[in-house]
């Protein structure tokens, strides 16, 4: 629970997810004995260590108040070594500006260009550990955009992004939206997974991401959803921190990118839930305004 939230804010948050993924019947725990479950499991954090905790921890199981009131088994997100944050682009010009999309008659021919470009790719060393490239999927023409860091062990067998424990997550959380995995696109920064899920180095951000910035163009959502620091550096061409940018809109070549926390994050940190949830309220708003 964030520090300065009553109980009564904390657990109208809760059963506000509860209503949204139709378990209004559950028991929800007292906020002060998930409180106590959290302190007995982890030390509280500030946000910026929660987040950094979350992407760099041991995949131990570790034992957790979950989002339905209950406590959850989770792994964390990835092993040691990925507290490193790759640093973004200088501020300036939007890294979209100089990206050239493939002429195409609509967006899912330009996506299955940009795809047969990246073919089997060897411009940067996560190739040599990858068992599949994770280019995207869902929807050439959605409104929505969600972008991640990079592809985990789940992600790299299937060759799909978010398909893991934090992926899961995620698609509740668009589900919790009134949409469906289908209706939305799912990218991510880097294509391979790097070594042990470490947080991608710059070179590898610099000699990937063009091909997010072309999926992009290609789809041209209203919305950009950042899930995490490194996409958000990387999407919005600075050098600030998630929970400096996160719940407020920013807008490259006029599309809107609202920064978030990452699942992973959330797994660990299931307070930080009320806060994406309100970013996604945001994102809703906006969407229902392009309507």
């Amino acid at each position: 629970m964030t520090e300065g939230r009553s109980e009564r804010e904390a657990l109208r948050a809760r059963l506000e997810w509860l209503r949204l993924l139709g378990v209004e019947d559950l028991p929800v725990r007292p906020p002060h004995r998930i409180a106590a479950a959290q302190a007995g499991s982890s030390q509280v954090r500030s946000p910026a260590e929660t987040e950094s905790a979350a992407m760099g921890k041991d995949r131990r199981p570790v034992v957790q108040a979950g989002l339905f009131g209950g406590f959850d088994e989770v792994e964390s997100a990835v092993p040691p070594g990925a507290g490193r944050r790759a640093r973004g682009p200088e501020r300036g010009a939007s890294p979209l500006a100089a990206v050239r999309v493939p002429e195409a008659p609509d967006a899912a021919t330009a996506l299955r260009f940009i795809r047969e470009d990246i073919g089997d790719c060897t411009r940067c060393g996560l190739c040599r550990n990858r068992t599949n490239v994770v280019f995207g999927v869902g929807n050439p023409i959605a409104r929505l955009m969600f972008v991640g860091e990079g592809p985990g062990a789940d992600e790299d067998l299937k060759g799909e992004p978010f398909v893991g424990r934090a992926g899961q997550l995620l698609t509740k959380i668009i589900e919790s939206m009134g949409m469906e995995r289908e209706d939305v696109y799912i990218a991510n920064v880097v294509k391979c997974r790097p070594p042990e899920n470490r947080t991608p180095l710059p070179d590898e951000i610099a000699t990937c991401s063009p091909f997010l910035f072309q999926q992009i163009l290609a789809i041209r959502p209203r919305v950009v959803v950042c899930l995490g620091t490194p996409a958000t550096q990387t999407v919005l061409g600075t050098r600030d921190t998630i929970t400096r940018l996160r719940g407020t809109f920013h807008e490259i070549n006029g599309i809107r990118v609202m920064p978030t926390f990452h699942p992973a994050y959330l797994l660990r940190n299931p307070a930080a839930k009320r806060d994406v949830w309100d970013d996604m309220k945001k994102v809703m708003a906006e969407l229902k305004k392009a309507e």
